[in-house]
């Protein structure tokens, strides 16, 4: 039925059934009729009896150290218990804005949404975003104003500050710095350029660890200014990536997963795809999604986008001479996207040399990308900036003495800068500095003054998206431990020693507002206020403009807070044409040095740049590619594993001109040879949970290669250190647990891939009048980004169980991704398959429960009744999916999280009970309740799941199967879906739809 010839593996040692594999596989999966031959009934019958006790005295009783709640006296207008409330805000990464919706209970925020009405997120919130509500809550945050060497207060560093404000004017501004990361807020922004006028001699440096000076710096060759872009991938039907991070990590990278995947599912286009092709030195989202891929060298990289833009006339011709293993790949894809003018598109990540990101520009251009799948925009940064130079700059001053104030807003260049810039060392030197941030990290530390920050969801505030469009963040909690927004330090500075954030924010947008027809006709002029000296309507003697004034700005005001989304404020397109003789004048390649390793730093995708390394649902997230936890490692391929003679856990020094550092290495498929990834974000030097996990990949990053070093030293070193991953944990043993098929298979014979279904079965069979809850998975959609699972947790109070736990195997996720990989190791097929419980109608589970924790409702769901558990596990080792989790601890009460931050609508589970997905029944009682209460029926998408409601790509759909118009009635009617492990006749509530892939011909790799 579907390709038997492929054999799937999610490890190398699986790959090679290794004896280190068959003996976790024995543990996980034990023979208990082994086991059972030592024993005698009577014998065993006692030791499960034993078993039994034990288990129901830790899972049953009164739970330890109760919290003490109080309901109010007199509720606030619109508080009513057990209903949430939204209200809009963003979240940003790099400045970049992604809108939100917090979901309110009881009047504190408990969980994270995307927003609908934004561009940025579609409705849709990452791993980041989701686990950002732990860090509001997080007790380790910086709670104290510390002074020079005591602790201080708020008011005594306003005097401080103001003292030394006064002695600023009078050199007008003569030494002072300002130090910030990437601004999008256009208040803040204006804010900035008021005190550049009031304080002439002062500059604004910018420093953004994961920055993306090279785009800046090819967009200033090509357009002699700064641009920003505005992808559509709905428009696009050749796709061409280079290390991209365009579905990952880029900004908008939400908005652009979600046109990607819907680009994707050709049971929903009428059998229509777009085709991707990737190349890239390590492995990407996208390219795990590509129909065709190539692994290769960074050199080898840069050859082929040479030889690219030469196919496509985007440079000389002779280009396309240059000798390459790759060249009838190369052009085949060059003749594939030419075909496709006005609908092709090639993105670069931002890791890439600024020649490659110039080159790319010159295709799309050539290509006629712009204008079709590529739009030029305003920048929606503030005073774009090369960030490297910038910084270099500072800490030239510092060390020279030319700085005597400096103010750190939101970043953290102690730990993140290049090796060969000594900011740390340069701080001391300066008399005076303060460090405004979340935590106590190591600029705070090493600062005058540390005054702890408020987080973004207790700040007032503004970002702008992706597009340009404005949001005004507003709190959604009072400060819970004093901190302060940056518009607030400095308004210090400009004479205010009682700023409030609020009224600062609401005076910008009312000069915006009072500018009338010119802020409407140009939206970017609001970031031009740099000023601030905009006035609003001048009085003609009455009060009345005035008043209609003021009237107009509230209704704007409240809109805008309402929506999330500062209407008309997306940036206006540019129609720019590169400059001619670009490709000429480049200059010629560098010779691979084939004996080197090429060292490539990237941000990690939990930690990021290292700002989110004291969230435990990030450290405890498993990577998509390595299933790492708690730790990073140096990623290189098979064959460099072998060349150098070390596998996983064996530690490797590496050395490169800028420093050293001891790493453990993780043999990764994929990877291209002599190359070796490092995550940047680990191996900090402050923090409670951060401090010493992993290692800093920051101390071998030069200014000049802030992205790819030579290694001057990779070498063995005898030690081993044992590595915490979760790629060998639930093992589902069967076939045909990914099902994937050519586009041209799908389109002429789609009852080929159809799963025919069983009806034999011993069980007696369930009827439902009423609603069958039910989801479908569409593995072609699925990105594995995992934002579903940092959902799940988030919604269902899952705790984290820490480094030690998983190496036991006993992390709490109820839904994870399992990563697949098919083919040769040097360059595999990957597939990702996210895994919930199953909800099956025939449920291994339920029949071995000896108390009957674990039943089957009226609706079709499998539930666990936590408080008749006992804790047997015979639910878990007769479950084939492996989708139970049992609390060996008391995983919850050991979490450092205040009450208020747990969602109320589901119970925090005690030690010794079985627990799993359930379909976040939860949500499910709430909007049947509501129905209930209006008098009708559910309405097909009322009832949306947490991993489905947080999914970019629209991959998960859950509704009422009984409805054959619902969303996952026709996604369950497609010939693609089948379920997990038919054989096994369970017959699963959730199934899945077929990986579909649209190969090039003419290069191939059939699925059979």
């Amino acid at each position: 039925m579907t390709n038997p010839a492929r054999d799937y593996w999610r490890s190398l040692e699986e790959l090679a059934d290794s004896p280190d594999f068959a003996a976790v596989v024995e543990r996980e999966v034990p023979r208990f009729r082994d086991v059972l031959d030592k024993f005698d009934r009577r014998q065993f019958l006692t030791l499960m009896a034993a078993s039994m006790a034990l288990a129901g005295l830790s899972g049953c009783g009164p739970e330890p150290n109760p919290q003490q709640r109080l309901p109010y006296v007199e509720a606030p207008p619109g508080v009513v218990p057990g209903r949430q409330r939204y209200y809009a805000t963003a979240h940003t990464r790099d400045g970049y804005a992604e809108g939100v919706l917090l979901a309110h209970e009881m009047a504190r925020p408990i969980k994270v949404e995307g927003n609908p009405d934004h561009p940025a997120s579609l409705g849709a919130a990452g791993a980041i975003t989701q686990a950002s509500i732990l860090s509001l809550y997080n007790p380790r945050r910086a709670q104290t104003v510390v002074g020079p060497g005591q602790i201080s207060s708020w008011e005594g560093f306003v005097a401080a500050l103001y003292r030394r404000r006064e002695q600023l004017l009078k050199k007008r501004g003569e030494g002072l710095r300002l130090l910030t990361g990437t601004i999008t807020s256009p208040s803040l922004g204006a804010q900035i350029a008021a005190l550049q006028t009031a304080f002439p001699a002062m500059r604004w440096h910018q420093w953004e660890p994961l920055h993306r000076d090279n785009e800046l710096a090819a967009d200033q060759m090509a357009y002699g200014r700064p641009v920003a872009r505005v992808f559509d991938l709905a428009a696009a039907d050749v796709i061409f990536a280079v290390d991209s991070d365009l579905i990952s990590a880029a900004p908008g990278w939400l908005a652009y997963a979600r046109q990607f995947a819907a680009r994707r599912r050709p049971d929903e286009t009428g059998g229509k795809m777009s085709r991707v092709y990737a190349i890239e030195s390590t492995p990407t989202l996208i390219g795990a999604k590509a129909d065709h891929r190539l692994p290769m060298r960074p050199v080898e990289v840069a050859a082929s986008v040479r030889f690219l833009a030469g196919a496509v006339g985007a440079g000389p011709s002779q280009w396309t001479e240059i000798q390459s293993p790759h060249r009838d790949w190369l052009k085949e894809a060059a003749a594939d996207l030419t075909a496709n003018k006005g609908h092709a598109l090639v993105h670069a990540g931002r890791e890439q040399s600024i020649e490659i990101h110039l080159l790319v520009e010159l295709i799309n251009a050539a290509l006629g990308a712009h204008g079709n799948t590529v739009r030029l925009i305003e920048p929606p940064v503030v005073s774009p900036t090369l960030h490297l130079q910038s910084l270099s700059e500072l800490v030239g001053d510092m060390q020279a003495g030319k700085v005597d104030t400096l103010l750190i807003l939101d970043t953290n260049p102690a730990y993140s800068a290049p090796a060969d810039i000594p900011f740390a060392a340069a701080l001391k030197r300066v008399p005076f500095s303060v460090s405004l941030s979340l935590f106590a990290d190591e600029s705070a530390l090493l600062a005058t003054w540390q005054v702890p920050a408020k987080h973004e969801y207790e700040a007032w505030g503004d970002a702008r998206a992706f597009d340009g469009t404005a949001t005004i963040q507003q709190p959604q909690v009072r400060p819970l431990y004093g901190g302060h927004a940056p518009s607030e330090v400095l308004a210090v500075l400009q004479g205010n020693t009682q700023p409030d954030d609020l009224t600062l924010v609401r005076q910008f947008w009312q000069r915006q507002q009072g500018a009338g027809s010119a802020a409407e006709g140009n939206p970017q002029s609001l970031a031009g206020d740099a000023g601030g000296g905009q006035t609003g309507p001048q009085s003609s003697g009455s009060s009345q403009p005035a008043l209609a004034a003021a009237e107009a700005f509230e209704a704007f005001w409240h809109e805008a807070l309402r929506r999330g989304v500062v209407a008309n404020t997306a940036a206006p397109p540019l129609t720019l044409t590169p400059k001619a003789g670009l490709a000429e004048g480049l200059r010629p390649l560098p010779l691979g040095g084939e004996a080197a390793i090429d060292l490539l730093f990237r941000p990690d995708e939990g930690l990021w740049d290292g700002r989110h390394a004291e969230n435990p649902w990030l450290l405890e997230l498993a990577r998509t590619f390595t299933r790492l936890t708690w730790d990073n490692a140096a990623l290189i391929a098979p064959a460099t594993a072998k060349k150098h003679g070390v596998k996983t856990g064996d530690v490797v020094a590496i050395a490169t001109r800028y420093g050293a550092t001891k790493a453990p290495v993780f043999v990764l498929p994929g990877q291209a040879p002599d190359t070796a990834t490092l995550w940047l974000g680990w191996g900090r030097q402050a923090g409670a949970l951060a401090e010493g996990v992993g290692f800093d990949a920051y101390r071998l990053r030069g200014a000049a290669e802030p992205w790819l070093a030579r290694a001057t030293r990779f070498e063995k070193t005898g030690e081993t250190y044992r590595l915490a991953t979760t790629q060998g944990h639930d093992r589902v043993a069967g076939r045909d647990l990914i099902r994937e098929f050519t586009l041209d298979r799908f389109n002429n014979d789609p009852e080929y891939v159809k799963q025919k279904s069983k009806d034999v079965s011993l069980y007696p069979g369930y009827i439902y009048p009423d609603r069958a809850w039910a989801m479908a998975i569409d593995l072609n959609s699925c990105i594995g980004c995992q934002a579903c699972t940092i959902a799940c947790q988030a919604e269902n109070n899952v705790p984290t169980v820490g480094k030690d736990m998983v190496h036991f195997g006993r992390i709490m996720h109820w839904l994870r991704i399992d990563r697949y990989y098919s083919g040769s190791p040097d360059d595999p097929d990957v597939a990702f398959e996210p895994m919930p419980c199953m909800h099956c109608e025939n449920a291994p589970c339920e029949v071995v429960c000896p108390v009957h924790a674990t039943v089957h409702d009226h609706e079709g769901l499998n539930l666990m009744v936590y408080n008749r558990c006992v804790g047997t596990r015979f639910c878990s080792n007769n479950c084939p999916y492996k989708v139970r989790r049992f609390n060996f601890y008391d995983f919850a009460a050991a979490t450092e999280r205040p009450p208020e931050s747990w969602n109320p609508d589901v119970s925090v589970r005690g030690r010794g009970v079985m627990e799993k997905c359930t379909y976040c029944i939860q949500r499910i009682k709430v909007k049947e309740i509501e129905a209930e209460r209006d008098g009708r029926k559910l309405r097909d998408g009322e009832v949306v799941t947490a991993c489905q409601q947080s999914c970019p790509t629209q991959a998960i759909v859950f509704g009422d199967r009984n409805d054959s118009h619902s969303h996952v009635a026709r996604r369950k009617a497609t010939p693609l879906d089948y379920v997990l492990l038919d054989d096994l006749n369970t017959r699963p509530r959730t199934s899945y739809a077929a990986i579909v892939h649209n190969p090039n011909p003419a290069i191939g790799k059939e699925q059979s």
